[in-house]
This record gives C-alpha cells, structure tokens and sequence, in this order.
C-alpha cells in the first residue's frame, strides 16, 4: 500500500509548487506533490522556457540577416518552422524530465491527477486524461497537515474573441503554429503580446499589436515603453493604443477584425490568425476553495505575508495568488511558505524588488517604481539616464539602441526603481534588484567599480547621471 499521509502536500508543479516541494523536502517535511497534466507546470512546458527557445531562433535568424554588419558573409538566410518549433520542444521537454529527476531525487513523492480540498487536511485526487509518468501514485484520498494551491492561471477569454486552436490563438497555439502565418493579430501588449509580436514578426510576418490602454507595455516606465513602441514601428510592427477588437469574423483560413480605434472610427483588418494575450486568470475552480470559505478576489486567492489563506492549513503560492504573475514570484513564494510553516520567520514578500522581464527584441527589464508612480507618492526624487550609444561594449557588439533609466530617493539616496530596454537588460536588471534588496545608496553604487568594456558600466553611469556626474555621455 503507497503511503497517503504527509506533512505538506503541494497541488500543482511549477515553479511555484515543485521549488516548494524541494525546500519543503529539505526542512524535513514529509513531502508529496500532485500534478495533473505535465511536471513544471505552464513555465517549463508552454510559457518561460520554450518560449525563450523560440525567441533564441529568431534572435539568431535577425543575425544572419545580418552578417554582413559584422563582416561576414552568409548564403540565403531561410529558417524551417517546423524545426524551430521542435527545438523548443525538445528544450521544453528537458526541463520537464529535470523536474521529475529532482522530484526523486528530494524523495518527493508525485501524485497524478486532479486535485479536490474535500477539508483542512484532506485531499480527493481524481484520475487525469494525461498519462502519468512512472513511479507516479495513482488518485485515491490523501492526509497533509498543510496543503500549499500552486495551480497557476490560464489565458483570460474574452467575450467574442474565444480561442479556437485554429484561427485565434493562446499562447499554447502559438507556441506549435502548423505554418508561420503571413500576417498576425495580437490582441494585447503585455509582456506575452509583445514576446509573440516580436518573435513572429523577425520571421517576416506582418504583425499588428491592438492595446486597449494608451501605452503599450502598461506596467512598465512610459519612458522606456515610448522607446519600445519606436523600436517595435521601425522593426515593421503596427501598434494601436486606446484601440479595442469589437468582432472577429472567421473564415476559412483567416480572420476579419474589426477595430475600434477609440478616435471615433472603425478599422478593419484582415489577418491569417490572431493571437488574445489578454491576461490570464487563475485556476481556482474544482478544488473545493468555495465550500471550504477560501477567500477569493478577482480570480486569485486571497494570502497574507505567509501565503496563509483565511483558513488553517491551506496556503497559495504563485499566479494563483495574485500578481505580479512571474515565475521567479512563484519560487520565492513557495520558499516562504514551508519557512514559515516550519518557524523559521521568513522576511514576508516584497512586490517592489520583484524584477519583470520581457525577451523581445529589444529586451525589457525593470524592478521598482516607475518614474511616474513615484511621483504619484509625492517621492522628492532624482532621475538619471545613460543611452546604449555612449557605451563601448554595446558599439562593439552592433547592439547600440538602448537606455538605462534609474530613479533615487533625492533626500535618502534610496534606489527607488530601475528600467532598462536594449541587449542582455534581462541578465542586467538583477544588479540593480541585488543593490535594492540590500538597500544600497546612490553613494555605494558610485564607489563600485564596474569592469571594462562591458553592457554593465550603462549601470553606474545612469545612476552618476542621477546626480550630475555622467562621464560618458
């Protein structure tokens, strides 16, 4: 008979729920994890991960376009679809088979199937529809003295925009296209609309981004979304803010959308597919959340600084707790969680030192307030800024187009927020959420030296741009 009874049970395995599993594991903790379609959750298998590797084709595809800006030359540049989709899977499926070696490795065991909270501490798991990897155990009634949600979101549906697998896409379609479609139709410019926007249209499609908010990119610092939105129009993609789909009209093999431009007038734009990247919800139902009290806003469960819900013994890490809906959100969660369950008083999350990230082409990256929410709380502050172009590693590297944008506290030297858009911004930013963490000042970051030539001297020198002192610019 397989053992049912464990300390912590962990329902859903990504990032958030098989890194909790791990720490748990290594507390001590009689340990199980439940999964009912694919180890590592959307992160591994249709979202970070393969999308990456996409993007990482596209990047060198750009390249060798472009040889001959570096003095090299290249026979006819083509790429094949169907193998650049296949090496994302195979990445994808790497880190899946990774997931599953660690699970036995921490000697977690992996429940299969999906999940029902039937009390505090009890659990239902039913048979799922995807086949379960071996040494799995099998649904049945399981016993934990903490149970811990980690079952993520899905795509959000909007009213008249409903996916079709075919001609309107989620990021799930997207990702494993049958043909690279001519002409596309993202609706939405969060950081899913635009990674897709720019991946399709490197590959030559035409594309076309429709946000209903004045700003694409809507979390990010206007500054660097403006200079987002040129790089994006130089590249040939169409972008409309204030604008909203009204219709789809499907046919065959492409869509009619009709656009409302938020001006008074009425575009109509004819597209081979169309992508909604229009936000995600969180998977909340069937879990028994409702009958047990669980409380729950706008699609997410309600935690404190534990990740407590409202009732004892069940816990929520992850998108279906609530943004900022990132991966690295997730793991950080789940380590908190079992700390705090475990007595070690864990310093609660900190959504400001949070980093986001977004791998189009340019890259996107940024931790803190934006210029304008800092303002927005009255903040005395100091801005500084540094262009790629005044920095010799990004010359030489043909990467010139960029910006690093910091912002201080003027009267305390704190580093309220950082904001970057140019090449490797995404290995970048961790600088600046390192030096937030550790509450460093302006004056430390001028004391640093930072090594030569590389992208990193932007950083310093934006924030000596902060105070009047830039040396290369």
């Amino acid at each position: 008979m397989a053992d049912t009874s464990f300390d912590i049970v962990i329902i859903g395995s990504g990032p958030g729920g098989y890194v909790c599993a791990i720490r748990a594991a290594q507390l001590g903790f009689k340990t199980a994890i439940v999964e009912r379609d694919y180890l590592g959750g959307i992160c591994l298998n249709w979202g970070c991960i393969p999308t990456k590797a996409l993007l990482r084709s596209a990047e060198i595809f750009h390249y060798l376009q472009h040889a001959k800006d570096y003095g090299l030359s290249a026979g006819e540049v083509t790429y094949d679809p169907t193998a650049v989709v296949k090496r994302s899977r195979v990445v994808s499926k790497r880190l899946n088979d990774g997931v599953g070696f660690l699970m036995r490795k921490n000697k977690v065991p992996v429940i299969w199937g999906e999940a029902t909270i039937d009390a505090p501490g009890k659990i239902t798991v039913r048979a799922s529809k995807s086949e379960a990897p071996k040494g799995a155990l099998g649904p049945g009634s399981y016993e934990a003295k903490h149970i811990i949600v980690a079952t993520g979101a899905r795509p959000r549906v909007l009213p008249g925009i409903e996916p079709d697998k075919k001609l309107i896409w989620t990021y799930f379609e997207a990702m494993v296209p049958d043909r690279m479609p001519k002409s596309l139709l993202v609706i939405g410019s969060g950081a899913i609309g635009i990674e897709f926007a720019s991946f399709y249209r490197t590959l030559g499609a035409e594309v076309t981004v429709v946000e209903i908010l004045p700003q694409i990119l809507p979390t990010e610092d206007a500054e660097i979304a403006a200079f987002a939105r040129k790089s994006f129009e130089k590249q040939g993609i169409k972008i409309l803010t204030g604008a909203k789909v009204t219709k789809l009209d499907k046919k065959a093999d492409s869509v009619t959308a009709a656009i409302d431009d938020g001006k008074g007038g009425t575009q109509t734009l004819n597209v081979d597919r169309v992508i909604s990247a229009v936000g995600v919800v969180g998977n909340i139902e069937n879990l028994g959340l409702e009958k047990l009290g669980v409380k729950t806003e706008r699609g997410m469960i309600v935690t404190d600084g534990a990740c407590k819900t409202n009732v004892p013994g069940i816990y929520a890490i992850g998108d279906v707790a609530g943004p900022p809906l990132l991966a690295h959100k997730a793991e950080h969660e789940g380590v908190i969680c079992v700390e705090a369950i475990k007595g070690l008083h864990p310093h609660p999350m900190d959504r400001r030192l949070i980093p986001g990230c977004t791998y189009c082409s340019p890259q996107i990256a940024s931790v803190g307030l934006t210029e304008q929410a800092a303002k927005e709380q009255k903040r005395d502050i100091r801005v500084g800024h540094f262009p790629f172009v005044g920095n010799g590693k990004a010359i030489a590297l043909g990467e010139d187009q960029g910006m690093v944008k910091v912002i201080f506290d003027k009267n305390t030297g704190q580093l309220l927020g950082a904001h970057m858009i140019g090449a490797e911004v995404t290995e970048l930013i961790q600088g600046y959420v390192v030096a937030m963490n550790l509450e460093t000042t302006e004056e430390e970051l001028m004391h640093t030296v930072f090594p030569h030539p590389t992208l990193s001297e932007m950083m310093k020198e934006a924030v000596l741009d902060a105070y009047g002192r830039a040396l290369n610019i």
